[in-house]
């Protein structure tokens, strides 16, 4: 079993009880802009062994009676189709998944708000699409000098130019698909509204990154750097945390920006800010949660390679920039890290060397490697599955689960009747096969049985995976690496 560096259920005691304490701190209503993901957030889950990807739902839903849902989504976002890399889903369709996931669990989503909007035609013909199923929608515009003109944005032709959102619950929760969202602004643009409404509302930022009671060199606040390069995110000792009370606290440089917009649009409302930092602002307890900070400094580790060979292959498909593997790639030396020290690579790579052929490995969970490579009937992803599933349940490595008289006519299909291009069995239609023949065979019974132990597992391959690869082993929990070579130029 791997091991574990993250208390999930004091977590999920400590963090409601924090919560709690800064609602009744303000009188008629709270908006607490929650940072990262509120649910599937599996960089946390990877960085802290032991974080479940839906603890904060599960920790907000002690709130449920007292909270609704606010959903920010950047125009920009949708005009460019953002995909959310972690699920391959645009950020407005993730933006519905999400949706309806809260309201499942019983959450009120009252409506969405569209942010950065400046015409963008994307953004009109969304906003209809959303309004048709019944969706309340808003536009919060883009503002000219956020954040540094203080004096235009707290004013009437600044956040007083944005849509005021209706909403009726004391606790607000504002929340988006991904980052660089516009979810500051939109509880800052609340916040002068309902001043000008007579509402005496506060703000609180639930960001589970950076950890701001650990250093700001420590390798889970240098693997939270590594997950926002695109976004040109910085850590930071907080200045005004440090000048208020003599005390060193991280934050990062969007936070630490804002914080004087914050501090004027508290004075306008109340005389003077009730927060002497943005670190006072939060409420992350994440740091006093860590029962095994070696654990989850090694998990940062192979997050922050993790995050460069993604980098690289983003920018091979043309979906990220030089600067932003260079970012990454500058995080890896301070850290004094290789490619190499994630164990699969150096495995794939042999193998591929070896067989002249592309290659996978995987490293499972007590440390054992598997590898595999192409063959005439399966790709190294496929051929992976199988002998990892195999080592996992015992079965001899000499044994064929598939036989091939069953894979050929599969491939006979894929090319000849579907125009194909590709023979070989993919993931998917390897799991298919060892279903059906599930019924009858014992070993391929015990191979899937085994299939959920690969959660958590690291895999390597020596070529850029296919869509369909990709989501199984997305599903399977797997984290993946690859090689920023394309298997046609393979």
């Amino acid at each position: 079993m791997k091991a574990l560096g993250f208390d999930n259920e004091k977590y999920l005691r400590i963090q409601s009880e924090r919560i709690k304490e800064r609602i009744a701190r303000f009188g008629d209503k709270l908006y607490m802009e929650f940072g990262g993901k509120l649910f599937d957030d599996y960089h946390a889950s990877r960085v802290l062994p032991g974080f479940s990807p839906d603890t904060k739902l599960r920790m907000l839903s002690q709130l449920r009676d007292e909270a609704e849902i606010i959903i920010v989504i950047s125009a920009v976002d949708i005009q460019k189709n953002k995909i959310r890399g972690d699920l391959g889903i645009t950020y407005d369709a993730d933006l519905l998944r999400l949706r309806d996931e809260f309201i499942s669990r019983g959450f009120l989503v009252s409506s969405v708000v569209i942010t950065h909007y400046d015409g963008q035609t994307g953004a009109d013909q969304y906003r209809t699409y959303l309004e048709r199923q019944g969706i309340k929608v808003y536009y919060h515009h883009t503002i000219e000098g956020y954040p540094e003109n203080v004096e235009l944005i707290d004013s009437d032709e600044g956040f007083g130019k944005n849509d005021f959102v209706e909403t009726t619950r004391p606790l607000v929760v504002v929340t988006a698909p991904g980052p660089g969202s516009g979810k500051m602004a939109v509880c800052l643009s609340q916040l002068y509204q309902e001043y000008q409404r007579g509402v005496k509302a506060g703000y609180a930022k639930f960001e589970t990154f950076p950890i701001w009671n650990l250093p700001l060199k420590h390798p889970l606040n240098m693997a939270y750097e590594a997950a926002t390069a695109d976004l040109h995110d910085v850590n930071m000792i907080d200045p005004f945390h440090l000048e208020a009370y003599g005390k060193t606290a991280v934050n990062y440089n969007r936070d630490i920006e804002i914080f004087p917009v914050l501090n004027a649009i508290f004075e306008g409302i109340y005389g003077e800010n009730p927060y002497k930092s943005p670190t006072d602002m939060g409420v992350n307890m994440i740091g006093f949660c860590i029962s095994d900070e070696e654990v989850c400094n090694e998990a940062s580790r192979a997050e922050i390679i993790r995050r460069y060979y993604s980098a690289l292959c983003n920018l091979a498909a043309n979906k990220a920039t030089e600067r932003e593997v260079g970012t990454i790639s500058l995080l890896m030396k301070q850290m004094q890290l290789q490619r190499k020290d994630r164990h699969a690579v150096e495995v794939a790579l042999k193998r591929k060397e070896q067989s002249g052929v592309p290659s996978a490995a995987i490293e499972l969970s007590d440390g054992t490697l598997i590898s595999a490579e192409t063959s005439a009937l399966l790709g190294p992803c496929a051929a992976l599955i199988l002998n990892a599933t195999k080592h996992l349940a015992g079965i001899d490595h000499s044994i064929k689960l598939i036989p091939q008289e069953m894979i050929e006519p599969i491939q006979a299909t894929k090319v000849g009747l579907l125009h194909g291009q590709n023979p070989r069995l993919h993931t998917d239609e390897v799991l298919v096969a060892l279903s059906m023949l599930s019924l009858k065979d014992d070993n391929c019974r015990r191979a899937l049985a085994v299939l959920p132990q690969l959660q958590g597992c690291q895999l390597h391959c020596t070529v850029m995976l296919s869509e369909v690869d990709q989501k199984i082993f997305r599903k399977l929990g797997v984290d993946v690496t690859c090689e920023p070579i394309s298997k046609h130029k393979n």
